[in-house]
């Protein structure tokens, strides 16, 4: 069953929700800034008994990093972290509480995917607690893996082999449409399909949701294989599509 996952996305030290596509060294555009810091809404999700979410520090300000050290610390274990992860810092970030830390840029050199840079990071973390981001920009009628802040396209294609290859090597994969992120415009149907088709491994697809019925869209096209992400549609991140409330419901079948 498809399932919806939090997230807490932190920009300039802030939690907020943004247009992915426009994220650069100049900054983003903002669809909602929190007056909420990022351990209230781990809480939250404790509180709720929602698993599997995530915390991304979009940029590498300082206070991105304590923002996110201080919701890891108040729902232990219940987080994914991601932001700048490399084989220095992963065991930093899952011994602050992370169940997992989320890794995409670094296994990248000049564009190329490193099979290398992969079993380095593996052995810090081991592959339990491994997630690969693949998050992506279409190219023609094909996807490929986007790096340093959903910038820069690198040369790997996600697609059916590619994501079977991966699948041995972590436990989970993230996948971020690139460009539908923070639009609300409707989910990538194509991509959310062929992720159900061919992820051997638990997948979470975020970008474009703006309503209750995209879980159940999700949810139809990848027969159950595929959980979601909602962010700027949802109520407590200033949208007016779906509430967090009905998003727990559908996780408890009530809906």
């Amino acid at each position: 069953m498809t399932l919806f996952r939090p997230c807490i996305d932190l920009h300039q030290g802030k939690v907020k929700q943004i247009v992915g596509g426009s994220l650069n060294d100049n900054g983003a555009q903002e669809n909602f800034i929190s007056d909420y810091d990022a351990a209230y809404y781990a809480s939250l999700y404790r509180d709720h008994e929602l698993k599997g979410g995530h915390v991304i520090a979009l940029g590498k300000d300082k206070e991105n990093k304590l923002e996110a050290l201080s919701a890891l610390r108040a729902y232990p274990n219940g987080l994914q972290y991601g932001g700048g992860v490399t084989k220095k810092n992963a065991a930093e970030f899952l011994e602050a509480g992370a169940s997992h830390v989320i890794v995409t840029s670094y296994l990248f050199e000049d564009g190329e995917f490193s099979w290398d840079r992969l079993d380095k990071i593996k052995r810090e973390t081991g592959t339990e607690r491994l997630v690969l981001d693949l998050s992506c920009r279409r190219v023609g009628e094909s996807w490929f893996i986007a790096t340093d802040r959903w910038q820069t396209i690198t040369s790997t294609e996600v697609n059916l082999d590619n994501l079977v290859e991966l699948a041995d090597h972590c436990d989970e994969f993230l996948i971020h449409a690139a460009d539908v992120e923070g639009l609300q415009a409707g989910i990538d149907e194509r991509l959310v399909t062929l992720l159900g088709q061919g992820c051997p491994v638990d997948v979470t697809y975020a970008g474009g949701a703006r309503s209750l019925a995209d879980l159940k869209r999700v949810h139809e096209l990848s027969n159950g294989k595929v959980d979601l992400t909602i962010g700027s549609a949802l109520d407590i991140f200033g949208g007016q599509g779906v509430t967090l409330d009905d998003c727990i419901l559908w996780n408890q079948g009530k809906i």
